[in-house]
Order: structure tokens, then sequence, then C-alpha cells
């Protein structure tokens, strides 16, 4: 089998960082152009307002200064953690970038579909029990409804700390 493109999900974690590196030993391998992918799961504040007569809190919608302020330093940092990626494993290769909002595990399948990917890599924070429960598992639903092969990095345990 043979990659000619694969997207790597990336966040700012070691363990994102960890399978960046697996990515892109196997783009240099297979000669494969390579996407990148960082996913902004949007916070929506909704101000309570007492707007009805019945006293009951309706939750009201705004676009303020902050928000929009927000929104443009998620998107510095993302092309900042792209390009330092790109830079530091990318040599020689083609890399495109992608910023998306959303649910991460929705958002990095369409992109891969997007991109035309024929493998996803991601790392995985390893939750088990409990954890996993409250937190769900992003890798665990890319893996379970991606059309396309899916390649979860772990990060050995030495390296956690």
């Amino acid at each position: 089998m043979e990659f000619q493109k694969i997207l790597i999900g990336i966040d700012d974690s070691k363990y994102a960082e960890n399978a960046a590196r697996y990515g892109f030993e196997l783009a240099h391998k297979f000669s494969a152009q390579v996407g990148l992918v960082h996913i902004v799961e949007p916070v929506v504040s909704t101000p309570l307002n007492d707007t009805s007569m019945l006293g009951t809190l309706v939750p009201s919608f705004s676009t303020s200064v902050e928000d929009v302020e927000m929104v443009n330093m998620q998107e510095n940092f993302s092309k900042k953690l792209l390009d330092d990626i790109a830079n530091k494993y990318g040599e020689g290769l083609t890399v495109s970038h992608f910023n998306e909002f959303g649910s991460k595990a929705d958002a990095i399948i369409e992109c891969a579909a997007q991109f035309g990917a024929d493998l996803i890599v991601i790392g995985t924070h390893s939750r088990t029990g409990f954890d996993r429960f409250l937190m769900g598992s992003v890798a665990e639903s890319i893996i379970r409804h991606s059309p396309v092969a899916v390649l979860v990095i772990p990060l050995p345990a030495e390296k956690v700390d």
C-alpha cells in the first residue's frame, strides 16, 4: 500500500507532535503530500437574559468585539502552530494547511475528504475508563466514521511527563 496524501491532525499537545513526527516520516517514505489540520472547537457564550413575562431565562446570542478578537487570536495561534510543525518536519514535502472550526472528529473527517487524503494520522491521549467516558474520544470517533485509513499514534508512557 502506498499513501499519496496524508492528513495529520494537530493541536498544541505533545501527543499531536508525536503523531506529526510519525505522519511526516511516512510522507517522506512515500513522497506523499501532507495536509496539516488544526481544529478549534468554538466556545459559544450565551449570556442569559430574563426576557419573558414568566421570568424564564432565555439565552441570547450576540457577536461582540471580544468574540471577534478571540476568533482572530485562535486563527493566529492555529496558523503559527501549523507553520511551526511544517517547518520542523516538512522539508522537501508539499504541505497544505487547514484551520477549521467545529467538532474535532467531524471536522477532521471533512477536511480529509476535502484534501483527498488516503490516510489520517492522529495522536491519542490514551484515556481509558471514566476519563474517556467524560471526555469522549476524538480518535475513536474518527476511526468509526472515516472512509479512509486512520493511524492512531499513542505517546509512550515515558514521554507523557
